[in-house]
Order: structure tokens, then C-alpha cells, then sequence
């Protein structure tokens, strides 16, 4: 069972990334978070592939709601 888990949860893995720029923003963020959850030094890693591979989701920065500026 423990195979056809991990089998799975790559599929599905690869099928977000090849939908990845089709995605709203708070969906790609909310799964982003999600995988990222406890994985900090993968972090910029990952957005930097899924940005190369879907060009649509270079966002600008954020704003930060406690100061006011940009993130």
C-alpha cells in the first residue's frame, strides 16, 4: 500500500506542476504552502522551478499588511 501511495502522490505532484500556471494564485499558494509545510531550505527552490516552467506566475511581491510596504 505504501507504494502505491507514494506512486500516487507523484502523479499528482507532477500533474499540479504541469497545471500549475493555469491554477488561481490563492490555490497555487495554498498548495504551495501546504508541500512547503516544514521544508524551509526547499522553498526557493521549488518557486524558482515552478516559475521557470510557467512564466504567468511571476507575481509581484506582496504587500506587507503590517507596514504597508512591499514584501
Amino acid at each position: 500500500m505504501a507504494d502505491r501511495l507514494e506512486r500516487f502522490t507523484s502523479w499528482l505532484g507532477r500533474a499540479a506542476m504541469d497545471v500549475w500556471g493555469d491554477m488561481p494564485r490563492d490555490i497555487q499558494e495554498a498548495l504551495f504552502e501546504t508541500a512547503m509545510k516544514g521544508q524551509d531550505a526547499e522553498r526557493e527552490e521549488l518557486a524558482r522551478i515552478l516559475h521557470g516552467r510557467h512564466t504567468r506566475t511571476l507575481h509581484p511581491p506582496r504587500r506587507n499588511l503590517g507596514g504597508g510596504k512591499w514584501a
